[in-house]
Formats: C-alpha cells, sequence, structure tokens
C-alpha cells in the first residue's frame, strides 16, 4: 500500500494536460487571436486621435480644426464600438475554451477517481479525494472567470499599446521599459513563495476535509462515547491550519500589490522626463506626448489586472495540479482485470498481483499488511472452485475481511499469487443508499433493466415489502433526502443489485451483519439467493450461514486454522465445532 496523500503533478505536468486537453478545440484559437489582435488595436486609436487633437489645435485654420474633431471624434467613437464588441466577444470564447477545456480535466479526474484501487484512497485518506473533487474544482472554476479575462485581454492590450507608444517615437517605447525590471523583480519575488503557500494552503484544507469527513461519518459513535471534545479539537487544530496559511498568502498578496504600485509611478515619472526632453529640444510634439502618456494610463488596468490574476493563477494552477495528480495516480496504478459489478465500498479492481485465467479463486501463499504495520492475513492458501461457495468465519481481527478484500481486488497481497474470476461483485456490510429513486438506485447495476426485472431482483431477495411499504414504489426517492431505508432493507437493495448486475462470481463481506434477530432469517435467504449459481466467497456474520457453504474455512491470526464442509468440521471436534456448538447455545441470534 502507498503511504500518504495522492500526489501533486508539478507545473509541466499540468501545462501539457491542459494543452492537449484543448486540442479538441484548436481550430478556433487562430480566430480567436486575430479577434483580440483586432479589439487590442481599435483601443489605441482613442489615446492616437486625442494626441492629433492636441497638435493641431496649435494650427491657425479652426475651422479645419473643428472638422478634424469631429472626424476624430467619430473614428474614437467607432473604435470604442467596435473594441468593445471584438473584446466582448474575445473573452466570452476565451472563456468558453477554458471552461470546456475545465470540463474535460473535471471529467477525467471522476473517471480516476473511480479507477483508483480502493487501497490508495484509503491510504492518502478519502478526505484528501473530497477536497481535490470538491474544494480544487471549485477553486478552478472560480478563478477562471477572473483568470481568461484578465490574461487575454491584457496580453494583447500591453504587445498592441507598447508597439503603438513605439511608433509614436522610439524613445517612448523605451521609456516604458523601465517597469519591466520592477515588475520582474516583483513577480518572481512572489513566485518564491506563493506557490509554496497555495500548495500547503490546499493541502491544510483537505487535512482539514479530511477529519470533518471522519467526524461526521462516526457521529453516533462520537455522541456514544462522547468524544466531541477530542474531535473537535482536532478538527479546530485543523481549521486553525487553514487560518495560518490563508493569512500568509494575504501578506504575500499584499506586498506583491505595493511593488506592483511602485511600478506605475516609476512608469509615469519616466514617461513625464522622455516626453519632457523631446518637446523641449523639438524631437518630439505635445500631441505625441500627450499620446504616449495616456495610451501608458491604458495600460495600468490591463497590466495590474494580468499581475493581480497572478494571485488567483498561482491558486489555480495549484488546485490543477492537484486535480490532475489524481489523474496520473490512476494512469500509475496497475490495470483492472474486469470491470466488476458495483461493490458497497468500492469497486473490483486492479488486479496486478495475478491474472484471470479460472473461473473461481485460487490464493498461493497470500499475506498483506497495512502500511507498515504487521501482516494480518499470513501465507494463506486457498481455492475456490467454480460455482463453490465457501464461507469465511472467525473471531474479530482474524483476516477474514482482508482476505474478502484481496480476493475482490480492492487490496493486493504483499507476497504471493492471485487469481481471480473475470467479473466480481463485492457487498460489505457499509451499503449505500444513494440519493434519487429506488429505482434509480437498482439501475446502477443494469441501466437498461426494466420495472420487472427490478421487481423481480427485488422479490428475489425478499424485498418485495420495501416496494409495498413505499407509496410510490420505484419512483420514491430514497437516501438522506427521501424516504430512509431500513438497515435491512438497504441490505436487500444491495443484494438485488447483485442479481440484475449477473457477476460471475461474488464476495460477501458479512453483507447481512446489520440484521437483527427478526430479520436475519430473511436476509439469509437473501444473501443464498445473491450466490445462487455463482462462485462465492461469504464472511459469515452467523454460522448458519456457514452451515449451508458448501465448504467452511477458520481463520485465526491470519491463518487457515480448519477447513472443510461444515458436518466434517462439526464431526472432528475441533476449533469450528466448539464454535459451533457455543453459537447453538447462545440465545437469540449469535455471532460467530
Amino acid at each position: 500500500m502507498m503511504p500518504g496523500p495522492l500526489p501533486v503533478a508539478p507545473l509541466r505536468v499540468v501545462l501539457r494536460t491542459l494543452r492537449r486537453s484543448a486540442d479538441l478545440e484548436w481550430w478556433r484559437v487562430p480566430a480567436l487571436i486575430a479577434v483580440l489582435l483586432a479589439a487590442a488595436a481599435a483601443g489605441v486609436v482613442g489615446p492616437l486621435a486625442i494626441g492629433a487633437v492636441v497638435d493641431r489645435a496649435r494650427a491657425s485654420d479652426v475651422a479645419a480644426d473643428a472638422r478634424l474633431v469631429w472626424i476624430l471624434g467619430a473614428v474614437m467613437a467607432a473604435a470604442v464600438v467596435v473594441g468593445a464588441v471584438l473584446g466582448a466577444v474575445g473573452v466570452v470564447a476565451s472563456s468558453a475554451l477554458c471552461e470546456r477545456t475545465l470540463a474535460v480535466i473535471r471529467e477525467r479526474m471522476v473517471e480516476a477517481a473511480f479507477a483508483l484501487p480502493q487501497e490508495r484512497v484509503e491510504a492518502a485518506g478519502t478526505g484528501d479525494l473530497v477536497a481535490r473533487a470538491g474544494d480544487d474544482v471549485a477553486e478552478v472554476s472560480d478563478a477562471v472567470p477572473r483568470v481568461v479575462p484578465a490574461l487575454v485581454g491584457a496580453l494583447f492590450t500591453i504587445v498592441v499599446t507598447v508597439v503603438g507608444m513605439t511608433a509614436i517615437d522610439p524613445w517612448y517605447g523605451l521609456a516604458t521599459l523601465v517597469i519591466v525590471p520592477l515588475h520582474v523583480f516583483a513577480v518572481r519575488r512572489y513566485l518564491r513563495t506563493a506557490p509554496q503557500v497555495y500548495a500547503a494552503e490546499r493541502a491544510a484544507m483537505s487535512e482539514r476535509a479530511q477529519h470533518l469527513l471522519e467526524a461526521l461519518r462516526g457521529i453516533g459513535t462520537v455522541r456514544a462515547y462522547g468524544l466531541q471534545g477530542p474531535l473537535g479539537a482536532r478538527v479546530a487544530k485543523a481549521s486553525w491550519q487553514v487560518v495560518r496559511w490563508t493569512m500568509r498568502a494575504r501578506g504575500i498578496q499584499n506586498v506583491f500589490f505595493a511593488r506592483l504600485n511602485g511600478a506605475e509611478y516609476a512608469g509615469m515619472a519616466a514617461l513625464l522626463v522622455t516626453g519632457f526632453v523631446l518637446v523641449s529640444t523639438g524631437l518630439g510634439t505635445l500631441g505625441g506626448a500627450t499620446a504616449a502618456i495616456l495610451l501608458f494610463i491604458r495600460l495600468f488596468g490591463p497590466i495590474n489586472q494580468l499581475l493581480f490574476v497572478v494571485d488567483d493563477l498561482q491558486s489555480a494552477l495549484a488546485s490543477l495540479g492537484r486535480m490532475i495528480g489524481v489523474i496520473d495516480a490512476a494512469a500509475d496504478a496497475p490495470e483492472p482485470t474486469v470491470s466488476a459489478a458495483p461493490s458497497e465500498g468500492g469497486t473490483a479492481a486492479p488486479a496486478g498481483d495475478g491474472t484471470v485465467d479460472t473461473d473461481g479463486w485460487r490464493m498461493t501463499g497470500v499475506s498483506y499488511a497495512y502500511a507498515d504495520g504487521p501482516e494480518v492475513v499470513r501465507d494463506v492458501t486457498l481455492e475456490v472452485a467454480p460455482g463453490e461457495t465457501v464461507a469465511l468465519v472467525g473471531a474479530s481481527g482474524a483476516g477474514k475481511s482482508t482476505l474478502a478484500a484481496i480476493a475482490a481486488g480492492i487490496h493486493h497481497p504483499s507476497r504471493g499469487d492471485v487469481a481471480r474470476p473475470p467479473a466480481v461483485a463485492l457487498v460489505t456490510q457499509e451499503v449505500h443508499v444513494f440519493d434519487g429513486s429506488l429505482r434509480e438506485n437498482l439501475t446502477l447495476a443494469a441501466p437498461d433493466a426494466d420495472d420487472v426485472a427490478l421487481r423481480a431482483a427485488l422479490e428475489a431477495v425478499g424485498g418485495d415489502g420495501i416496494l409495498a411499504r413505499l407509496p410510490e414504489g420505484l419512483a420514491e426517492p430514497v437516501g438522506a433526502s427521501g424516504t430512509v431505508l431500513l438497515a435491512a432493507e438497504a441490505q436487500q437493495v444491495a443484494l438485488a443489485r447483485v442479481l440484475l448486475k449477473d457477476p460471475g462470481a461474488v464476495v460477501l463481506d458479512e453483507a447481512t451483519a446489520e440484521a437483527g434477530s427478526a430479520d436475519a432469517g430473511v436476509l439469509d435467504a437473501a444473501a443464498d439467493a445473491a450466490v445462487r449459481g455463482r462462485t462465492a466467497l461469504v464472511i459469515a456474520h452467523r454460522l448458519s450461514q456457514a452451515a449451508r457453504a458448501d465448504r467452511v474455512v477458520l481463520m485465526d491470526a491470519g491463518r487457515v486454522v480448519e477447513a472443510g464442509s461444515h458436518a466434517e468440521l462439526v464431526a472432528r471436534g475441533g476449533r469450528y465445532a466448539r464454535l459451533w456448538e457455543a453459537w447453538r447455545a447462545a440465545p437469540g441470534d449469535a455471532g460467530a
């Protein structure tokens, strides 16, 4: 298992991914550039026209001057309209291009998140993935409307304006360059610290999300054991860590903006001195100096806008790096052996530890350890023949669920080989009912199934009572925002999904564990329906389930200590036989 958070893609990978994601729209780029250049050129007309008016004001032909003013006024008005229209078209088109590119990356990230091995997600902490899919996607989506107009408008405006100033007189173009080293200094100092601060801020948000998610998921346990104080302190500590990094980022921003203002003052002073020298020596005109100053003032907005969004851009790039890191993590993961039936704890997965060459399971010398901990499965060799049902029993912590996860492909053994069926469904006791109708919850496993098939699947697992209880039947909204299904009903829905998906093999990891004594018989029958005709590995919560299996495997401390049919193990008088007698003697519904 790979410990630690999911990777963050470096800048070169982010830029490469952005370029590749935008390749589908490449044909729009030349037209977009032409529109933006035309819009920037229209913006230069006004200052140049005002400069011409100033020069003509010194002439004696008042009538000619009046005509020129009207002509230049009309040209300026037309330029404003044309520039506004073309600028709006350019910004909208470029924003749309960026939004489509971002949509492609978001979709790829979601697909990658589902493709990640569950053990990789668990090692990183689900809060990390949730923060990337939530906070980081929101950060990039919010930044696009601010960054894209600034970038596409400012870059073209700056280039065209500097060219216009140089056309008036090369000295004005040279004087403008005085701001370049000041801006370079400001940006370099900013980039020296800002990216690391933003990355740390996003990481702190992920840690906060992880603590919040853990507390909310275990809210029942938190209340039962009075853990509100310790967990609240942990969340508060993580939240203050976010505050510290956020305040540090704001401080870096303020220093950056102060340096930008200093560059503006220096640039204006350089142009005023240059204009004074040129006009006083007769090498330039007052109108030319006026036009140059107006053009430079016109640069204030685009330059500052461009540099201001460096802040947003850095934050967005940090979030993009985290999003694309998920894509890279999925690309580096072992290829999945099959697409399995939707599991209640993840997808059935990637193998890389064995080959799919059997309709049953074959595990040889399998061992597994979580992260740097001790081995929880030790040198297990187990074969499940096609069509056979094998029940795993043992005390809590014996390694049953870990072995089931290895069988389903969720975990990969630290040592040993695994061959598994080409289609495996996993149902755990942590079943999930999605927000939506009951029909939508069932068709997740079989999108093309009609209502007749859905009802038949529910009836097969004893869930016809669900339909009778819900006023709208299959159309009834269920889940957190609808009718809440009982624990046993949620398990029946999960088992009905298995029937609808119809995989060749199924792993039931205490899939009926939530049933009380009143529901035990119903859910045992539902589990029997789910495994009938399939190769099955069942983690038995009740020994009554084990008794109906073809073979029983007793585990202890991660090892297989007994194996055989129920009758054979009872007759042998060993550890399983003692468990069986104790279970039969226990009042009510006993567990293994």
